[in-house]
């Protein structure tokens, strides 16, 4: 169900409208705390989880307080931001469970042995901006096209291509300052 503010919906990813703030976040804090917990709990199945998620999403809210407090029902926000979270720890979760089970079935994901060039090529790439070595990373050794990179990295695939464009350029000139040095 979508809670309508003004013209536009929540549920269609739009900001709330901001009115004058009517209340302190200690307040708001107060009236709120029970039933943001309760939420978190639901959609967490873990009290101390819930509790952890609700305290995440309080503090998320009371940093911007100046603006959320303005909002005309701040619990939808909180309430947003405690069901994103509980996503995430959920996923969190399943891949911590995977991850002691293969270590519990002494099973270690075997990793590619590189060759003495890769390993100079991946050094180099290492040495680069974050971005443009996310970008060649996933490029290159995922294989992954431009428009799987751009929408894994958040950004356009423009800029995805500018990025390996100049790590490709910045690459072949660190490789070959180490040829000319050896």
């Amino acid at each position: 169900m979508a809670f309508l503010e003004g013209s536009r919906s929540v549920a269609e990813g739009s900001e709330p409208v901001a009115v004058e703030a009517s209340e302190t976040f200690e307040d708001f804090y107060v009236r709120e705390y029970r039933a943001i917990v309760g939420l978190a709990y639901a959609l967490s199945g873990s009290r101390s989880g819930a509790e952890d998620l609700a305290q995440e999403a309080f503090l998320v809210a009371h940093r911007g307080w100046d603006r959320i407090g303005r909002f005309d029902d701040p619990g939808v926000w909180v309430r947003r931001v405690v069901a994103n979270l509980s996503v995430s720890a959920i996923r969190r979760r399943v891949v911590e469970t995977k991850a002691l089970a293969r270590i519990a079935l002494g099973q270690t994901p075997a990793l590619p042995e590189l060759s003495a060039e890769s390993v100079e090529f991946w050094r180099a790439v290492r040495s680069l901006p974050r971005r443009q070595a996310q970008a060649i990373a996933l490029h290159y050794l995922e294989d992954l096209p431009v428009a799987e990179v751009a929408r894994i990295l958040g950004t356009a695939e423009g800029t995805v291509k500018k990025h390996l464009f100049e790590g490709r350029k910045k690459v072949v000139r660190l490789l070959r300052l180490e040829e000319d040095e050896a």
